[in-house]
């Protein structure tokens, strides 16, 4: 088994169930033969860089296949029949690349799953025992702050800089 990436331009006139059923007759060709479709990127419509067959959009789809060379010529051929599609391309992937990105993939979905299980849950208390609105309102906070607070004036918030500079210069 080799990993190939398979571009597929359809043409944008193409409804959703025509293309649903060209990805599916991919994709069960491809398992018929011994393969598998491991990812699917439908980055849906985009513009073409040219015209073809008097197209100006067409609907992007990119899959990651792992398949052999003989599955490789039947889908080149099976796509190449298809009224739909404009464009195709099947590209045999760097197997260090292949294997790099399959690494990434598998520590970012352990990294996750670890932050998953290292999250422990809250217990939740009784209603006797929580915390009601009242309780931690902001008028019980205000007032205590209020209680520490003296009112200043403005002529005091200007006398209050020399004052500082008064002490410092005494030490």
């Amino acid at each position: 088994m080799r990993d190939y990436e398979s571009g597929i331009v359809l043409s944008p006139e193409a409804s959703e169930e025509q293309t649903k059923a060209i990805l599916d007759r991919v994709s069960q060709l491809v398992q018929t033969n011994g393969g598998a479709v491991v990812k699917v990127n439908a980055w849906g419509r985009r513009r073409l860089a040219y015209p073809i067959e008097r197209h100006r959009d067409g609907l992007y789809y990119f899959l990651d296949l792992s398949l052999t060379p003989q599955t490789v010529v039947e889908v080149d051929r099976n796509l190449k029949v298809t009224e739909e599609v404009i464009r195709h391309l099947i590209v045999k992937r760097d197997p260090k690349a292949v294997a790099q990105q399959r690494a990434r993939e598998a520590l970012a979905e352990a990294s996750a799953s670890a932050e998953a299980e290292a999250e422990p849950e809250m217990p939740e208390l009784p209603e006797a025992e929580a915390e009601t609105p009242e309780e931690t309102s902001t008028e019980a906070f205000e007032a205590e702050d209020d209680a520490d607070v003296i009112p200043v004036s403005p002529d005091e918030l200007e006398d209050a800089p020399e004052a500082d500079e008064d002490a410092e210069s005494e030490a």
